[in-house]
């Protein structure tokens, strides 16, 4: 879980450096929305054919080829920026390359954990995860703003490889596969296309169903555009200096997912359940009303720390529910699924920023945004409610 702390740290370490020095190079609007699909794109088109060779091969070695590929891109840059000689069409493969890696990563990592942990545990172990996750979302800015004053691009891109070696290493020394504890691995090859077939068996439990769903909302709804809203949040708040009201409020944001997981953790209060997920979503929608209307910065700040618990728990209750009610013979493939649309969506979400940002602004998006997942996760709520009802009846 530390390395995996390590490894989200180097992700965002690499974002800080390599976005500085691509607008520094080129200027390009095109490239700064093309940086935000080449991440979440890979996420909406191959999760479930990861999920699928996940299944299929040990997933150690899959998660290290992840981290060699993040390890490589970094290299790429690094030589790039060296020798001065880094083009558009080059940036733009290796934006893709990167989005590929976290992609490719994550379905096996969550296999592992399922390996690492007992069936009771694994909620714990998937908040305690995503926990470390989050530090290092929350170190990501920080080390890598430091490393780019310090070293310059160029070195400082080249040293954040060494964060990845930790879970590289770690996957030589531990002996689970991914299939250790279930024993069960699939040997046929399906492709693309024909993993897709899995979204039957999602589409058969409602339970794995309002999941996906609520993980969805979360994506397309709220999704980045938190973080993209904080500069003109923080010049509308006009809490003092502009630069330190945007710090705080990207720490306020970021410090609530730890918190969050940590407190999940400690206290054992919230059992994973639908309810729990449809009322932590709920939350978190209500949150993001909140940030985008309140004239008061300390009243934000506080709504951007509830919000970050919330999203920890909808979170992280939605994967422990996926990973316990998912087939064992198909658990990557469903997996999968859940990135694909609750991760991928974010794609979606930054069309919506550019379309709606352009018509009622920044802030409007996010308060439209939060409407429409409270307002989703109350229809879910009914709907399960009503299901429910029907199945009862008839029994």
């Amino acid at each position: 879980m530390l390395t995996a702390g390590l490894s989200m740290m180097a992700d965002n370490i690499e974002h800080v450096i390599t976005y500085w020095f691509l607008w520094q190079a080129f200027h390009s609007p095109a490239l700064v929305g093309f940086q935000v699909i080449s991440h979440w794109l890979p996420f909406l088109l191959c999760s479930v054919w990861f999920g699928e060779l996940a299944e299929r091969h040990d997933c150690r070695r899959i998660i290290q080829i992840a981290q060699g590929l993040f390890a490589f891109v970094s290299v790429a840059w690094g030589v790039l920026f060296l020798t001065g000689t880094l083009t558009m069409w080059e940036a733009c493969i290796l934006l893709v390359l990167h989005g590929c890696a976290g992609a490719l990563w994550g379905p096996a990592e969550q296999l592992m954990l399922h390996d690492f942990a007992e069936g009771r545990e694994l909620p714990g172990a998937v908040r305690l995860n995503a926990t470390f996750k989050s530090l290092g979302v929350l170190a990501g800015p920080i080390v890598g703003s430091a490393l780019l004053l310090a070293l310059g691009p160029a070195i400082g891109i080249l040293v954040n490889v060494l964060f990845y070696l930790p879970m590289t290493l770690l996957m030589l020394r531990t002996p689970y596969t991914g299939h250790t504890r279930d024993g069960v691995v699939r040997r046929e090859r399906l492709g693309p296309l024909r993993s897709l077939a899995v979204l039957r068996t999602v589409a058969g439990d409602r339970v794995l169903v309002a999941m996906i769903a609520l993980g969805g909302l979360i994506a397309v709804g709220v999704g980045s555009s938190l973080q993209v809203a904080m500069p003109s949040l923080a010049d509308a708040l006009g809490a003092g200096d502009a630069g330190a009201a945007y710090g705080l409020l990207l720490f306020a944001n970021g410090v609530g997912g730890v918190v969050g997981g940590v407190l999940l953790e400690a206290t054992g209060v919230i059992r994973p359940s639908t309810r729990a997920a449809v009322v932590a979503t709920f939350l978190f929608g209500v949150t993001t009303i909140v940030v985008a209307t309140s004239p008061s910065f300390l009243v934000t700040v506080l709504a951007l720390v509830i919000g970050g618990v919330a999203n920890m728990a909808s979170m992280t209750i939605g994967q422990a529910v996926v990973q316990l009610r998912a087939p064992v013979d198909q658990r990557g493939r469903v997996i999968g699924v859940y990135s694909m649309l609750t991760t991928g969506l974010r794609t979606g979400n930054g069309i919506t920023l550019a379309v709606l940002g352009s018509l009622i602004g920044v802030t409007g998006t996010v308060l439209v945004g939060g409407g429409v997942l409270a307002v989703g996760a109350v229809v879910i709520a009914a709907l399960i409610a009503l299901a429910t009802a029907r199945r009862r009846a008839a029994g």
